[in-house]
């Protein structure tokens, strides 16, 4: 579908440059920035949140942690 948008001089060409960058249309890059904002308005999702554990400590002394091997078996 073909529209007419008016945009802001300088917004367009660092628009453009952006595309050409990107070897992608001015179209694609368009398209692309409306679908990312659009996902990020959708109703009913709220951010990620990820657990955190809240325990203390670290490693056991013995461990060395710059030893996969070490880690792994635990001593």
């Amino acid at each position: 579908m073909k529209i007419m948008l008016k945009l802001n001089d300088q917004l367009l060409a660092d628009a453009k440059a952006l595309a050409s960058q990107q070897r992608t249309s001015l179209t694609r890059l368009i398209e692309e920035g409306l679908q990312l904002r659009l996902r990020a308005q959708a109703p009913g999702r709220s951010p990620i949140c990820l657990p955190v554990y809240p325990g203390r400590g670290g490693l056991v002394a013995v461990v060395n942690p710059l030893s996969n091997k070490a880690m792994g078996d635990g001593a």
